[in-house]
């Protein structure tokens, strides 16, 4: 999780902000009233100082709380990206970016996002992971040359596009 001193704007576009108002609205309500359940219940075990439910409870208490808190302090600095105003000549945050391997010709497609949207499964990277620093501000026909965990990869921008 991020530091909350930080008072720089996380910028992320409108379905990452949507996304994480989803997950704070039900955090605060289906999440709040399941460990308040489960709460009640371990008190009804008796003594609360041996009693690992009601123990148990609380730590998720305390993890669904600090959840709560790092979403609404993400999204009170968030900076919603204007998608119609982002420039396709070159690769920014917000755009989708279709690279080749050099090595073994494969073609994929990665949307650069926010730290705090990123899904590598749904090929939504961070521009501050490894390959999205690389690929920011490179224009279609570039190669950059990454290094990731496995070594380095050698890519070729093929397209950049704005989805809609």
């Amino acid at each position: 999780m991020s530091n909350h001193t930080s008072e720089s704007p996380s910028t992320m576009t409108q379905t990452g902000f949507e996304k994480l108002m989803e997950e704070l609205k039900e955090l605060r309500s289906t999440g709040r009233a399941e460990i308040s359940r489960q709460l009640e219940e371990a008190r009804s075990f008796g003594d609360l100082s041996e009693n690992a439910e009601y123990a148990a409870a609380k730590e998720e208490q305390a993890k669904l709380e600090t959840r709560i808190s790092w979403l609404e302090f993400q999204l009170s600095k968030a900076k919603i990206l204007d998608s119609s105003s982002i420039d396709t000549s070159k690769v920014s945050l917000g755009t989708t970016v279709s690279i080749q391997d050099i090595i073994n010709s494969k073609s994929f497609s990665y949307t650069i996002v926010g730290s705090e949207e990123s899904d590598p499964k749904a090929n939504k990277i961070s521009s501050s992971s490894p390959v999205g620093q690389a690929l920011l501000n490179k224009k279609i026909g570039e190669e950059v040359h990454v290094k990731v965990p496995r070594g380095v990869r050698h890519l070729r921008i093929v397209n950049i596009s704005v989805l809609a």
